[in-house]
């Protein structure tokens, strides 16, 4: 896995990825600012107390809770709006470390969208439902941060990377019997976009890692009754 990790680090500096690292730079800047406008202004325009003086501490307070909340939701949103080139990181990784991998799977963009907002609501729900320990339990909150997002994050970049290579019945029957390498994946991805800066290129070393865990898998064919071997 740490094999994996590197690879993926070396890749972007490939010259097929330096076009995709420079546009998810501008994705995930431009994700960031809105998400810390929206939140900001849902903040700023909503009296929260009927006693002034509470008003006003949360508005002096508003700056961090505004940048913990964009930070929180952040890994989510971009990731989202990343599945747009995601295919793109993917096939650019196959071409440098997988020469003779024959073409993947066409799967429409629609389908892989949808999958992707499906797991991107459930990730926003999720995490604002924990925001209460994350706030008030130091020490098992990032626990917490990283097993939760670890989970749901492995779950959405392994399915991005082997949807392209196996259908939605063998995907499934893939994740389930691999389920803790995808999860530690997911973990190691989590921790990724909690860090200032590297968030910002988070998506393209997540796709590129999980390409590489993806490849080591032994190959997964589903019997006629739909087990695994």
């Amino acid at each position: 896995m740490l094999t994996a990790f590197c690879r993926a680090l070396y890749v972007l500096s490939t010259p097929p990825m330096r076009r995709v690292v420079v546009l998810s730079l501008g994705f995930a800047l431009l994700t960031f600012a809105l998400l810390w406008l929206g939140i900001a202004g849902v903040l700023y325009d909503t009296a929260l107390f009927e006693w002034r003086p509470l008003n006003w501490l949360l508005d002096l307070m508003g700056g961090l809770v505004v940048l913990g909340l964009s930070w929180l939701l952040f890994p989510a949103v971009v990731t989202l709006i990343m599945s747009f080139f995601l295919e793109r990181i993917a096939a650019a990784v196959e071409a440098v470390d997988y020469p003779g991998r024959a073409a993947p799977r066409r799967q429409p963009v629609g389908d892989t969208v949808a999958a992707m907002l499906r797991l991107t609501t459930l990730t926003l729900v999720l995490n604002l439902l924990a925001l209460p320990i994350y706030l008030l339990i130091p020490g098992i909150n990032l626990f917490l941060f990283l097993a939760l997002n670890g989970y749901l994050l492995g779950r959405e970049y392994f399915e991005v990377v082997a949807l392209r290579r196996l259908d939605a019945a063998t995907t499934k029957a893939a994740r389930n019997r691999f389920g803790l390498r995808v999860f530690l994946g997911g973990v190691m991805i989590a921790a990724l976009f909690s860090l200032p800066f590297v968030n910002l290129v988070a998506p393209v070393i997540a796709t590129a890692f999980m390409v590489h865990l993806f490849e080591a898998m032994p190959r997964v064919e589903l019997h006629p009754r739909g087990r695994i071997p």
